[in-house]
């Protein structure tokens, strides 16, 4: 019996363990490069848990976050990514070691917006990524994995609790 329907598409699947992994490998990779940032910033909202994670591996206690609208759905986005207040202070940052920290790039324009308006303000700027997509016009410099397959996060592969714009979610 042969079936006419397409194959179901490939899936990288991160469980909270191997997120774990992903954190302290991550870690280890800016150790071993020897960098030290002064803060680590989380690009909210994939970003956040591997930010808390690499400033706790790194022994960094400054942590911050930007919120950057790009998707609204499943392969839905904006035609560019948005910052949403509040922002951190660019001129707060001047002269730190900044980690910009997400959870993806995949298109990485949303990494190359945050990156580039702080560029003018730090002293340096680097990118860490659990995922990268080999189509992204970011290349971070400290990524667990590559892969073009669609990632199922812990958080967000199950739907939420409550919907936002329609009540409870079932």
């Amino acid at each position: 019996m042969t079936s006419d329907a397409a194959p179901a598409p490939e899936r990288e699947v991160l469980t909270y363990e191997l997120f774990g992994t992903a954190v302290r490998d991550l870690a280890q990779q800016v150790v071993d490069d020897g960098f030290e940032p002064d803060i680590v910033l989380a690009i909210a909202r994939g970003g956040l848990g591997l930010a808390m994670g690499l400033g706790y591996a790194l022994d960094v206690k400054n942590l911050s976050a930007v919120n950057v609208e790009f998707y609204t759905g499943v392969n839905e986005r904006l035609d560019v990514p948005m910052m949403l207040p509040p922002t951190p202070a660019a001129i707060d940052l001047t002269g730190m070691k900044v980690l910009i920290a997400d959870d993806v790039a995949d298109t990485g324009k949303t990494l190359e917006v945050v990156r580039d308006f702080f560029a003018d303000h730090v002293a340096e700027a680097r990118t860490a990524v659990i995922y990268e997509k080999p189509w992204t016009v970011i290349n971070a410099e400290y990524v667990w994995r590559r892969t073009d397959a669609w990632i199922d996060f812990p958080w967000s592969s199950t739907p939420p609790l409550v919907d936002r714009r329609g009540g409870l979610a079932h």
